[in-house]
């Protein structure tokens, strides 16, 4: 043979390896076994799309619902770019159009554009919780067109497991309309940190009660089986976030400390137990890394010990291990720096710290867009190709499992009639109202001179209002400008925090719970004048005993509406819901707690499960 035919016969054996060969789409055969159908796919996919598997990210999303295709975009890059780019068929949907059906028709073009793929694999979107009043977009979003709730911990002072299993269920429907399969959610760590800034989205502070209700919350969205109809959980922050060193959250490096001197790791678990037994299909661990245990002093997504060991060891746990958002690089969050929550790991580069997170256990990295950092480490024999197949293979699975080789598009005039539907609205109203807490309740002179109880108002008296919209209070009585001309004062403060330097922290309620001077002047100056009632929005158990003397009644709520507020205070429904924490007495009693141990707070103003009723 010449040397011509020689380069002939080499070009045409390396055409021949580069050309595509024909796809086995036996993967598409519902009949078949689902992990037959894995195996199947799994074999015909290169190491390229096997490690796109791998990152989940925020993605873009146009106002008319559009792909968004320029880099600099919310979600920060090309549609196009992550899906035929990057080979990602794994997004976390931030903002999203108000319209649920503009919302679905974006989902079904991506999902379009997914299918075009050379194996077609479909998108899956998860969302953090978008059902409440939050306004922390690392942690929970604007409800919009969705159904409105009290907060978790809201739920929690309803204390009822048939309250949170309905309103998951009603959750699941409304992402489901809009194409949402998996939550970022629920978190069910123990809020046994008072100044911890992330209390507000857990259960509270009691292991039994976070642990029915988090169960409860999770056959919501998953049923009783993980199918079709489902919304996968990624329940979160194993093996418990709650107790951070001086309740700082771990978003930020001077909060990556968890600790434990009251030696109650173990407590912190028992959640994720009822979790398991629930059968959530997901799991993220915290960003914190533990301090003064045996464990490695390095962040749980990076932590084998806590991953291979104690969840896939101990627990038996073998759904998706996702990491918490944004541990392998740097990033900007409101054009401020953010640097990667690599915390005990920093000194380490991006890929390095992504063979640790797989060596640790995890399958997939959350926030993240670096698949070529495990292309590159295969590639150069730091990882095998098996241990990718192994995340790859759990990934795939939920994929079937959720039906979405079958049904990858939703059907944009369901959206439109479910999400936010009149009789999800009602249900989320009522929770609000039953989760208000009433405090206190000090008895006070009627029309005719006898001692009767604060609350419930009457109807039409004299109102002075703070924090309520006067056109809504005018429902209720006569909007008056001073509090010496009102029958009664209702003032509405939210509990205080303390001002961080960057934007974006300050999202993160932390620090002090002791009110201002100021404000607690101004409370007990309108108290003087006009019996007053305070309602305090408790994301966190403020310090409320300067004032507590002073009002002639008070509540408490985790996410409630002016009208949800105002018919409880006038007797159109009855306040049911009970303190879901202990509310500490100051914060020399907090500083001397136990960031580990529930209930560890000296002499409580008000104990866990406290809340008055109106008649007994």
């Amino acid at each position: 043979m010449t040397d011509v035919q020689n380069s002939d016969a080499a070009t045409s054996a390396e055409e021949a390896a580069e050309a595509p060969h024909p796809i086995d789409e036996r993967y598409l055969d519902a009949s078949l076994p689902i992990d037959e159908r894995v195996e199947i796919l799994l074999a015909q996919m290169t190491l390229e799309e096997k490690a796109g598997l791998l990152f989940q990210t925020v993605i873009g999303i146009n106002p008319d619902g559009t792909l968004a295709e320029e880099r600099g975009v919310a979600g920060g890059g090309s549609t196009d770019g992550f899906v035929n780019g990057l080979k990602m068929s794994h997004f976390n949907i931030h903002g999203a159009p108000h319209d649920p059906g503009v919302f679905a028709e974006w989902h079904n073009r991506l999902q379009e554009l997914a299918a075009q793929t050379r194996l077609g694999i479909p998108v899956t979107i998860s969302s953090d919780p978008r059902n409440s009043y939050s306004d922390n977009p690392l942690a929970a979003l604007f409800a919009g067109a969705f159904s409105v709730w009290p907060e978790p911990m809201g739920l929690a002072a309803i204390g009822d497991e048939a309250t949170v299993e309905r309103f998951a269920d009603i959750a699941r429907q409304e992402y489901t309309a809009v194409g949402i399969r998996v939550a970022l959610h629920p978190q069910i760590d123990l809020a046994t940190e008072p100044r911890w800034s992330r209390a507000l989205q857990t259960f509270g502070e009691d292991v039994e009660l976070a642990s029915r209700l988090g169960a409860a919350y999770i056959r919501g969205f998953q049923g009783e089986a993980l199918g079709h109809d489902s919304v996968a959980t990624m329940t979160k922050h194993f093996p418990g976030g709650g107790p951070q060193l001086d309740g700082e959250d771990p978003h930020f490096g001077h909060g990556r400390e968890q600790v434990y001197p009251g030696g109650e790791f173990e407590l912190h678990l028992k959640p994720f137990e009822a979790a398991f037994e629930a059968g959530t299909s997901q799991i993220m661990p915290y960003y914190g890394m533990p301090v003064g245990t045996e464990l490695e002093e390095v962040g749980f997504g990076f932590n084998k010990s806590v991953i291979t060991g104690l969840l896939r060891g101990r627990y038996g746990f073998d759904g998706i291990v996702c990491t918490d958002w944004g541990l392998i690089t740097d990033d900007e969050i409101m054009g401020e720096p953010f640097p990667a929550r690599a915390w005990g790991v920093e000194d380490l580069s991006p890929r390095e710290r992504v063979k640790k997170v797989i060596d640790a256990g995890c399958d997939q990295f959350g926030g993240e867009s670096c698949p070529e950092l495990v292309i590159e480490l295969v590639r150069d024999g730091e990882l095998g190709e098996a241990r990718i197949d192994e995340s790859a293979r759990r990934l795939l699975r939920e994929k079937f499992v959720l039906g979405l080789f079958e049904h990858r598009f939703v059907d944009v005039e369901r959206a439109k009639r479910i999400v936010g539907s009149a009789e999800f609205m009602a249900a989320g109203e009522a929770a609000q109202r039953a989760a208000i807490t009433l405090l206190v309740n000090r008895e006070r002179p009627d029309a005719t001179g006898a001692a009767a109880p604060t609350l419930p108002l009457a109807r039409g008296l004299k109102l002075y209002v703070e924090g309520i919209e006067p056109e809504i209070a005018a429902e209720y009585g006569e909007i008056v400008e001073r509090p010496a001309d009102a029958d009664v004062a209702i003032l509405r403060l939210a509990a205080p925090f303390e001002q961080r330097p960057t934007f974006f922290e300050n999202f993160f309620h932390s620090g002090s719970l002791d009110f201002a001077d100021d404000t607690l002047a101004h409370v007990r100056e309108v108290a003087a004048a006009v019996p007053t009632v305070v309602d305090v929005f408790l994301d966190r158990p403020a310090i409320l005993a300067p004032i507590v003397d002073e009002v002639a009644a008070m509540t408490a709520n985790w996410g409630a509406s002016p009208r949800a507020l105002l018919d409880v205070l006038t007797g159109a429904a009855e306040p049911q819901g009970r303190l879901p924490f202990d509310l500490p007495r100051s914060m020399a009693a907090v500083e001397a707690s136990r960031p580990d141990v529930p209930f560890d707070t000296a002499d409580p103003l008000f104990a866990h499960g406290h809340g008055l009723r109106y008649g007994g």
